[in-house]
């Protein structure tokens, strides 16, 4: 756990009870059906932040919100959720992977980190960080193939891009193509994404979670009375923003590179430099940045409201009562 009640007297930094002390059956039932909703709300923004970073330098639609008008008046509402079938079915198995590598080597990061002596929010960063790399690296196995499936049919018929007839189709060509390794076209990219976007994301929602109640003056006395619960609430929904945010910023250069790797065609073979210079010379630096504002929603809009729904699914399964956060 983050740490024990007898070290951190303050609820809202004392309690991140590991999977050791959940109740696991309700934990991944209820987190499944809690993550696959919070999936439902949230995906039409994945639609559209892929479909910006696959276009070419001759579509029309050159902002998200064209993009969505786009959608809508060629496969109506439907549209907004290509690929979802395909996204929800390898989540569950994937989220899974990752919680409770997440939650297994968060404890093992404190414990690395806590004789260096270092201060609370430092030690939040680094052991928050350290779990959320391994986690992502753990769950890309399952994550890679999902997103080179769901990304092709997000941007079927759309700037040149082949058409599918649903998931299935797609997985038959591309064995067809390139056999199983076809799935895990993007794979390095992947992880050079997901893992240090993962890295950097639960390092800074750790640390930022500590400097918020250091400002708001809890931590600091042992007869102190507990924040309430939306205050705890209202800090862990700052951290997931901020979270959100500084990732996604880091990240979507990388995350550019492998989406149009993943979807380009199967009879093309581009390298990640070519995939470089095309955006370079179609749009300068910033082409790197193509999906920017949507994957900066999406990632803090996800954030938010994962990390509210993964803390209080935590407190909901925790086996002996105890407030976990």
């Amino acid at each position: 756990m983050d740490r024990i009640a007898s070290k951190r007297p303050l609820v809202g930094l004392c309690f991140c009870r590991t999977v050791t002390g959940l109740d696991k059956t309700k934990f991944y039932v209820v987190g499944a059906g809690l993550f696959t909703g919070i999936t439902v709300a949230l995906y039409p923004v994945s639609v559209v932040k892929t479909r910006l970073q696959v276009a070419s330098k001759e579509t029309v639609e050159k902002s998200a919100f064209s993009v969505i008008r786009g959608i809508l008046r060629t496969d109506g509402f439907p549209g907004l959720y290509r690929g979802f079938g395909t996204v929800i079915t390898g989540a569950v198995p994937a989220r899974i992977i990752f919680l409770t590598a997440l939650e297994t080597t968060k404890v093992m990061g404190y414990r690395m980190v806590e004789p260096l002596k270092l201060s609370e929010p430092t030690e939040a960063a680094i052991a928050n960080g350290i779990a959320g790399m391994t986690a992502s690296l753990f769950a890309q196995a399952v994550f890679v193939p999902i997103d080179v499936v769901s990304q092709k049919l997000m941007v079927q018929g759309y700037s040149g891009h082949a058409k599918y007839n649903g998931g299935i189709d797609v997985a038959r060509k591309i064995v067809k193509s390139d056999g199983i390794r076809g799935f895990y076209r993007g794979f390095g990219l992947s992880v050079l994404t997901y893992s240090p976007s993962s890295a950097v994301w639960w390092a800074t929602y750790g640390s930022s979670q500590r400097v918020m109640w250091r400002l708001l003056g809890h931590g600091t006395d042992l007869m102190e009375v507990a924040p309430s619960q939306w205050t705890i609430a209202l800090v862990q929904a700052t951290g997931g923003l901020i979270a959100g945010a500084t990732a996604s910023c880091i990240t979507t250069p990388l995350d550019t590179i492998k989406t149009r790797l993943q979807v380009i065609g199967h009879d093309k073979r581009p390298s990640a430099r070519h995939v470089v210079k095309n955006l370079i010379a179609e749009d300068g630096w910033k082409g790197l940045y193509r999906g920017l504002g949507p994957r900066l929603f999406s990632m803090s809009a996800w954030g938010t409201s994962m990390i509210l729904g993964y803390e209080y699914l935590k407190r909901l399964c925790s086996k002996d009562g105890l407030d976990v956060i």
